[in-house]
């Protein structure tokens, strides 16, 4: 059997400590399939007395990532620090630029530097591994870069933050506000104190950037990615989009238009019976639109300590086993450059919730305007203080009253002029809500 592969692992939270200890209770196993052992032996983390449940006796201690990653003694660096900047950036670059191997489930820094990263491994020989970076246990970076190497990608979409899964999912069952839902996700430890980064979107963006560049060999670009987040979805949506027989799902959406690759993440209507309806809670899932090939769905755990670990486990026991695969698929000279695809050019259907002033000629001087834009209308539904809906059109006296369209497939700046003039006609109250919707 071939030497130990030695492994240094930066950072020993969560899911670092579950690295350890996967490896050394897995350690017969990982021989056998990769044909050597793998053997943790140095480590480094900002507090050497906490407590982590795992047995870190002979580990040596490196006094900071930088000096683990230049370390003689370890072949691959395991970087689970996080955040785009330094430590964990000049950690990974002084391990590339020695020839090592590096593991990372850094999305942040593998988004905004992951190209440079890439040209480094490249040229100094060593791999580049994040399969954990997106959809934590979900081999979605394998089989986009490796399994799909001979499949046309048309259309890579999912859910990929199972903070804001977690919220609609509530949302929708229990009829809760998001702000109630969000202080329970943060009570339960699945949101941060600071929740913007997910419910805004960002973290979403930063994975979808990464999964189109494999699937479409485009350069990562997160400033490509338009983005919007989920916080104005209220439940009167959530129970309208179940009436219609959808269900809403922040997205995270990568295309190929005629245009270009368009990137988009942002709340989504999709139906009840599509793969991707059915993932509830903080549960991930990724299809895959491929040619010649049905969709293909991964779903799994997004996030977690042991499923996190299991990805980084397994890019580790492919460096052991000696396979080399360029981080994106191919050369990164060979990755095109994209530019962010203007949204008015979106293409597909429409969900538009209004409230309807109580005036004679409401219904037709809407219409009016949909109809300027050449928007039609696949149907319209009024609901009712009790919570139903009815086909037909406003009536009546009192307040203004929620109406329901769903458009046929139009281009969204179409849309958007066309909600503009009927604000500026005063016959809606309020801002109109306005959903996508992803066909299957």
């Amino acid at each position: 059997m071939s030497a130990a592969l030695r492994v240094g692992i930066a950072g020993l939270g969560t899911v670092g400590a579950e690295v350890v200890r996967l490896i050394a209770t897995e350690a017969r196993t990982l021989a056998a399939r990769c044909g050597r052992p793998i053997r943790v032996t140095a480590v480094t983390a900002r507090s050497k007395a906490k407590k982590r449940g795992v047995d870190l006796a002979g580990i040596a201690w490196a006094k900071s990532p930088v000096e683990l990653a230049s370390d003689p003694e370890i072949d691959c660096l395991v970087e689970l620090i996080g955040g785009a900047g330094d430590p964990a950036l000049s950690a990974i670059e002084t391990a590339l630029k020695s020839g090592k191997s590096v593991v990372t489930a850094n999305k942040a820094l593998i988004a905004k530097h992951g190209l440079r990263l890439a040209q480094m491994a490249e040229k100094h020989g060593g791999a580049l591994n994040f399969e954990a970076a997106v959809g934590a246990a979900i081999p979605i970076i394998k089989t986009l870069r490796e399994g799909l190497a001979a499949t046309g990608v048309n259309r890579v979409y999912g859910i990929l933050n199972g903070t804001c899964n977690y919220i609609l999912t509530r949302m929708e069952q229990e009829g809760l506000s998001f702000a109630e839902c969000l202080k329970d996700a943060q009570r339960l430890g699945y949101a941060e104190a600071d929740p913007s980064f997910d419910v805004d979107g960002h973290d979403t963006a930063q994975k979808l950037a990464i999964l189109a560049s494999l699937a479409f060999g485009t350069k990562v670009a997160e400033s490509a990615v338009h983005v919007e987040g989920i916080s104005s979805i209220a439940p009167e949506d959530l129970r309208a989009a179940a009436d219609l027989g959808y269900r809403v799902k922040l997205l995270g959406v990568a295309v190929r238009t005629a245009k270009g690759i368009e990137q988009r993440v942002h709340p989504t209507m999709v139906p009840k019976s599509s793969s991707i309806a059915q993932v509830m809670g903080v549960t991930n899932a990724v299809t895959i639109d491929g040619e010649g090939i049905p969709p293909i769905t991964l779903v799994g755990p997004g996030a977690g300590g042991a499923a996190t670990a299991s990805a980084v486990v397994a890019d580790i026991a492919d460096i052991a086993r000696g396979v080399r695969v360029d981080p994106f698929g191919r050369p990164v000279d060979r990755l095109r450059t994209t530019e962010k695809a203007p949204m008015e050019r979106h293409e597909g259907g429409y969900y538009i919730r209004l409230m309807a002033r109580d005036h004679a000629g409401t219904a037709a001087t809407i219409a009016t305007r949909l109809a300027e834009q050449k928007i039609s209308i696949e149907s319209i539904v009024q609901r009712h203080p009790n919570g139903g809906i009815d086909a037909g059109q406003p009536e009546g006296k009192g307040s203004p009253v929620p109406v329901l369209l769903i458009t046929y497939a139009t281009h969204e700046d179409a849309v958007h002029r066309a909600l503009q003039a009927v604000q500026r006609d005063k016959v809606i109250s309020g801002r109109p809500q306005v959903i996508r919707i992803e066909k299957n």
